[in-house]
């Protein structure tokens, strides 16, 4: 009477944590996707919550999240222009596996 797993994929290919670790790969992806969390962000908020990241590389990873489908841009027609960001459906299923990491990460902060 053992465990039952999920066979080991072929090729690294097949490892869905590899698929998954590859569309939040980059240093602002996760967590501009992470605080989002709370619903749609402005382009300013989001660079105001995440002050580290550059300009270019906010706009780089904000374009890659929205090509990979986690994340849609609206845009408003007024003057001034704006712009939100806010997780899609698949976004929303992320944001808790990365609520753990945080959780995990707080908990080894100091050791």
């Amino acid at each position: 009477m053992g465990l039952d797993f999920a066979p080991l994929p072929k090729t690294a290919h097949d490892c869905a944590v590899e698929a998954t670790i590859s569309v939040v790969s980059g240093k602002w992806k996760p967590i501009l996707l992470y605080q989002m969390r709370g619903g749609a962000k402005r382009y300013s908020e989001l660079h105001r919550l995440v002050p580290q990241a550059s300009e270019r590389m906010l706009v780089r990873s904000l374009r890659e999240l929205e090509q990979d489908h986690l994340i849609q841009r609206k845009v408003y027609k007024q003057v001034p222009a704006r712009v939100e960001y806010a997780p899609t459906a698949d976004g929303e299923s992320l944001i808790p596996v990365l609520s753990m990491m945080s959780v995990w990460g707080n908990e080894r902060k100091y050791t």
